[in-house]
């Protein structure tokens, strides 16, 4: 089938519009449908003072509570300490560097020694994360700004994992209107060039492994790839035939999410992961996360199967 025909019948041609795209503002993706006045345009932003803020125990429960949205990052510091002090600044450009994906708290623990008994920390500088209330130790010392990146784009992953995806806002900061992020590619993707939108993805995400638009457009470009040549009715019928043939069920997986039945893809993916193991039940894992990519963390169906495969895994 040729992906760059429009869709007049159902089935014909590859509409990658059938499932999220980040790039429109929310009221073109809600249908014109705007939020009431005075909320704010993105519902995945989480509304901070700043990207860096201090925080000490009578406030270090509202960290616990955004970090359910957003990933925090605790700078555990004392300005007795020339290591921790040599390494705010650093930790800082870090978490601004990535634009809102990240916010960052920092504890004088001198001032606050509670909080150092709490995390059972002994050395400063102490760096940790919290998600979803959760301590997640990171590193204790004065590191290059290029180590600290890689940390933080480990603790992305994580998050995303466990369903916080949010990002900070900074309160009373214009918001620049949404667009794409990756115009060549998305242009390429569009019209069906899936090698070029996937070679430009992959270098997007070479340079910054924690841009979560190439992530999203990595996965269409993937999906598109796979079905170009499909008959996606025809793949759900040899998968419904052969239910125990893993490649069969990706391939319908794949086919049932373009065709806006996203429920019915995952159901088919954790049953087998269910009843599979070693290599086959990796590649199966892989492709679930393939396509929460493409629907995104906050679609209905992405949370339910996320529940479900952890069950599946565990």
């Amino acid at each position: 089938m040729d992906p760059s025909q429009d869709n007049t019948q159902p089935n014909q041609g590859l509409d990658l519009s059938a499932v999220r795209s980040r790039n429109l503002p929310h009221e073109e993706r809600s249908g014109g449908q705007g939020q009431a006045a005075g909320g704010p345009a993105d519902p995945n932003a989480v509304a901070v003072p700043a990207l860096t803020f201090d925080v000490d125990e009578a406030s270090f429960t509202e960290v616990v509570a955004m970090s359910d949205r957003v990933p925090v990052v605790i700078d555990l510091w004392a300005d007795r300490s020339e290591a921790a002090k040599q390494l705010s600044p650093i930790v800082q450009r870090v978490v601004e560097f990535f634009g809102g994906r990240l916010v960052l708290a920092r504890v004088d623990v001198d001032a606050n020694p509670r909080l150092q008994q709490a995390f059972g920390v002994e050395s400063i500088p102490n760096i940790i994360a919290i998600v979803k209330g959760q301590p997640v130790p990171l590193f204790q010392s004065a590191l290059p700004e290029q180590q600290v990146k890689a940390y933080f784009d480990e603790l992305l992953k994580l998050a995303g994992e466990n369903g916080v995806t949010g990002h900070a806002v900074v309160a009373g900061a214009e918001q620049e209107p949404a667009g794409p992020a990756h115009p060549e590619a998305e242009e390429a993707l569009s019209r069906g060039d899936f090698d070029t939108a996937e070679s430009l993805f992959k270098t997007a995400l070479a340079a910054s492994p924690a841009d979560e638009e190439a992530k999203f457009g990595l996965a269409r470009a993937g999906l598109g790839r796979r079905l170009i040549d499909a008959d996606p009715k025809q793949l759900i019928a040899t998968a419904d035939a052969n239910p125990k043939d893993t490649e069969a069920a990706k391939a319908a997986a794949d086919a049932e999410i373009v065709g806006g039945n996203p429920s019915s893809a995952f159901n088919r993916l954790i049953s087998l992961i269910r009843v599979s193991a070693g290599d086959e039940k990796e590649a199966l894992r892989l492709r679930v996360l393939e396509l929460f990519e493409v629907l995104g963390a906050d679609d209905p169906a992405v949370t339910k199967a996320r529940t479900a495969l952890m069950r599946a895994l565990f």
